[in-house]
């Protein structure tokens, strides 16, 4: 893993995504990396194309989401943290692997850190996984960091 200059974590502000914080920023301690922590707020209602000139109440509640989003990320790192590893908090909204994949190559990323959650057979066929499709189109390494099942 030489020269990693820039690493980007994605949380979802789970349990499984602090660990992958904790791993990144050991990583950019011993690399003396920059750090980005990302968050993305799913679209909640898909495409809604021309209906949103008749839904005034969408705009508002992604507002809600996104505000609700930026105060939990704004919480996860204190300000010497922040200036210890020169971090960006980002918050984007879109399809989260999407989004992932598209900041770290906007932002140059050396290296992605994403926690994993094993929610299971079925809904892993149903719905895929965020770190899975991650692994798959970023353009960088990317570390998985399971959850804990204890």
């Amino acid at each position: 893993m030489a020269g990693i200059q820039k690493i980007l974590v994605a949380t979802d502000f789970s349990k499984t995504s602090e660990r992958a914080l904790h791993q990144a920023a050991e990583l950019a301690e011993i690399f003396h990396a920059r750090l980005t922590v990302l968050h993305v707020v799913e679209e909640p209602f898909g495409y809604v194309g021309e209906m949103h000139a008749y839904l005034p109440e969408v705009d508002a509640f992604r507002k809600t989401l996104n505000d609700a989003a930026r105060k939990q990320l704004d919480k996860v790192l204190t300000t010497e943290e922040v200036a210890r590893w020169q971090a960006d908090r980002l918050l984007r909204t879109g399809t989260p692997y999407a989004e992932i994949v598209r900041c770290a190559k906007d932002q140059e990323t050396d290296l992605i850190v994403i926690g994993t959650h094993g929610r299971g057979l079925l809904t892993h066929l149903m719905l895929g996984s965020v770190a899975e499709k991650v692994v798959r189109y970023a353009s960088c390494p990317v570390l998985t960091v399971p959850r804990v099942t204890a």
